[in-house]
């Protein structure tokens, strides 16, 4: 029953296509230890003239492919918005040991933390989690263990069960999946600035999941609705609004800029 649960919620991919060098950024490559014991790879990229005092995201992806993939995405917003960020793949996935599961890929965001709070130099008044798909429900669940400064959360599900009786509702599925990621039972005990993006066209998480997880959520919070994305898309068809409604919530975490 677990493997194939596990086969339909998770995708990872072992081989990296590409570096974020192939896309002109700098970066360090990272590896770091998880509590219990697994060994995480990660890419660390700088914000321009090194990043000192610039917002850094912390950034958990996608169900599928491995940190790679997130490379066009991640040139994007290190481009437009001056920001560090690190990127760094579940256990399972890309570089990283192991094998993904619920609480793995927990643990393996705390991992990344605890490496982001031991680096030099870091302001951690001015960390952000983002996650995306999947990655939304594990950002959801850090922030529920340290807050950050502001978390955004792109094309979130509310739970697996509900995804489960989305895909299959003529099944009595989800009562027996023991992968759980739920969100919606965790956001209301949140008090972080949010940001949620979602594709209004979105094939796999349906969007109304993402209206849901936003309203059970509390203040201060703001929805972003990305006209005619689908689940994959949402940083291509979104474009400048898109970018801008990134830029407009960083600037509302600002200490300079106040609230």
């Amino acid at each position: 029953m677990w493997f194939l649960e596990k086969s339909l919620i998770y995708y990872p991919d072992k081989y990296l296509e590409a570096t974020p060098a192939d896309y002109g950024l700098a970066f360090e490559e990272v590896f770091f230890p998880t509590s219990d014991g697994m060994e995480i790879h990660g890419w660390w990229i700088p914000a321009k003239a090194g990043g000192a005092g610039r917002p850094v995201i912390l950034w958990m992806h996608g169900n599928a492919g491995n940190i790679s993939h997130r490379l066009h995405n991640a040139r994007l917003l290190h481009d437009r918005l001056d920001v560090n960020l690190f990127l760094f793949d579940y256990r399972e996935y890309g570089l990283s040991q192991g094998e993904v599961s619920e609480k793995g890929t927990y643990a393996d965001a705390e991992g990344a933390l605890a490496y982001l709070m031991g680096r030099p130099g870091l302001d951690s008044s001015r960390l952000i989690y983002f996650g995306r798909s999947i990655g939304a429900a594990v950002a959801v669940e850090l922030a529920t263990r340290r807050a950050p400064a502001g978390l955004i959360l792109e094309s979130p599900m509310t739970s697996i069960p509900a995804m489960a009786r989305a895909i299959f509702p003529w099944l009595p599925v989800g009562s027996l999946l023991s992968t759980k990621y739920d969100s919606l039972a965790k956001i209301g005990q949140l008090r972080v600035p949010l940001l949620v993006l979602h594709g209004t066209a979105d094939e796999i998480v349906p969007f109304v999941q993402g209206r849901k997880l936003f309203e059970a959520a509390g203040e201060p919070k703001r929805f972003y609705a990305i006209e005619g994305a689908r689940h994959n898309d949402t940083y291509f068809v979104g474009g400048e609004p898109y970018l801008r409604a990134w830029e407009t919530f960083l600037e509302s975490l600002s200490p300079d800029e106040g609230d």
